[in-house]
């Protein structure tokens, strides 16, 4: 394939891509997104696999069946809940991809740039390596969290900022020694130790960052993962790279800035240290909790006219969502309005529960962003919580020294009945006790979140 006819193919991969994001911001339209994204990596495949730059297809190959191999497991074994994790893991290979195509560069011989063209190319290995160095560490790290194979619990180390401080001038100094040593033909042993501290720093920076904080780390290291595409792409001088690499980490900046809007959170404070514990410890919360049963969960149901669902992690892990559509359609028939209120950092990525929710089919135009309904509770006569917790806690609202103090939530109390399911008392991923629990107008039905709403489903039924 000629170079002109590589780069028309870019140009439409990238149009694709681009059509692909327009897409994914609607629910309505976010399969047709999936699909133009899924068509222009197809076209980008075929293209760079055409292209004359190909020296081996035995190794490209091997290489596609190996990948294509892995990412299909994935797919087909992964569970909803696991999809946190799975994003993460995902995004830490793209950051190794940035470091191992960096130190090819650095050890191509057959190279004959010179002057300022040089010197240009060796920042972009430099910065390539260091940014996919942080990438793959820092998404590790998530990945452990988000998996609950590490504590959710942030680790604040004394003198941390100065700690941080130092690991940037040493990179900033190794830079400059990078720089003047491959004049000379050398340049490893600063490109060496400056990936040790890049690879310590991502570690220590995802470290600190507390559980409730994990959606922003989330779409902060999907940002990173695209400024590792894009410097990947300076490094081998591929058009389509850098501009993919460029979207994505244009809109993952975009994304956290918006999930840290919704925590009335920093994203300089979220990346120096943030607040959460690990999930499951106690909550501490004074006063007496109102149990209920199913049989009167349904009842309560019935006599509603306005119903609203707030789904949490909690939904995903007992994988009740299917349950709770069949719900939903039943009283829908019965004549009742049900919608369902998201909060954006529901879950433990961006858009987690709408996933969950388009998987069982939930009608979209049911589905309420907490800025659409957080002004109308005073009309709910039911409100279900579904395993959330820190995004329904008055204490966020009422409580100065809480530490989701100022984050907004769904004010489902200020509707006239709140029900919850939980398993126990255990406080959310940020650790954080809850008194919506302890209010008057709620009551507390423990148990499996599909169990339990399977029994109300039968009860409604009956």
């Amino acid at each position: 394939m000629s170079h002109s006819l590589v780069t028309m193919s870019y140009i439409v991969a990238t149009i694709l891509f681009i059509f692909s994001l327009s897409g994914l911001s609607n629910q309505e339209t976010a399969r047709r997104g999936n699909y133009y994204g899924m068509l222009g990596m197809a076209i980008a495949i075929l293209a760079t696999a055409l292209s004359v730059s190909v020296t081996s297809y035995t190794i490209l190959i091997v290489a596609l069946l190996i990948g294509g191999a892995i990412g299909a497991r994935a797919a087909l074994k992964v569970e909803m809940t696991q999809m946190p994790e799975l994003v993460a893991i995902m995004h830490s290979l793209v950051g190794m991809a940035a470091v191992l195509v960096g130190y090819a560069n650095f050890m191509d011989t057959s190279a004959t740039l010179t002057g300022v063209e040089k010197t240009i190319h060796e920042v972009e290995i430099y910065i390539g390596i260091l940014i996919g160095a942080v990438t793959f560490s820092g998404s590790v790290i998530a990945f452990g969290k988000l998996s609950e194979r590490i504590s959710g619990k942030p680790m604040l180390l004394p003198g941390r900022h100065w700690f941080n401080l130092a690991l940037l001038i040493a990179s900033i100094v190794l830079g400059g020694m990078f720089l003047q040593e491959t004049e000379t033909g050398g340049g490893s042993l600063p490109l060496w130790i400056m990936t040790g501290i890049a690879l310590v720093f991502g570690i220590h920076m995802v470290m600190a960052i507390g559980g409730a904080d994990m959606p922003v780390v989330v779409s902060m290291l999907n940002s990173y993962s695209g400024w590792a595409a894009a410097a990947t792409g300076f490094m081998l001088s591929n058009d389509l790279l850098i501009v993919t690499g460029a979207l994505v980490g244009s809109s993952g900046a975009i994304l956290s800035y918006i999930m840290c809007r919704a925590m009335n959170r920093n994203f300089i404070s979220v990346i120096a240290g943030g607040f959460g514990t690990s999930g499951g410890e106690a909550a501490v919360v004074e006063g007496e909790v109102t149990p209920i049963n199913a049989e009167e969960t349904a009842q309560l149901l019935l006599d509603a006219k306005n119903i609203m669902i707030i789904p949490g992690y909690g939904m995903a892990v007992a994988q009740a969502q299917h349950t709770v559509n069949e719900i939903t359609k039943l009283l829908r028939d019965k004549g009742k309005k049900v919608g369902f209120g998201i909060h954006p950092v529901a879950g433990r990525m961006p858009g987690h529960m709408n996933v969950l929710l388009a998987e069982a089919k939930v009608p979209y135009d049911i589905v309420y962003e907490m800025d659409e309904i957080n002004d109308d509770w005073a009309h709910v006569d039911v409100s279900i919580v579904i395993g959330a917790n820190d995004i329904v806690n008055p204490s966020a609202l009422d409580d100065p020294n809480s530490p989701i103090a100022g984050m907004p939530v769904l004010e489902c109390w200020k509707g006239e009945t709140t029900i919850v399911l939980k398993r126990s008392m255990a406080s959310g991923y940020a650790g954080v006790g809850n008194p919506l629990f302890v209010l008057e107008n709620t009551r507390m039905l423990f148990g499996d979140a599909n169990a339990t709403m399977q029994a109300v489903l039968k009860a409604l039924k009956g």
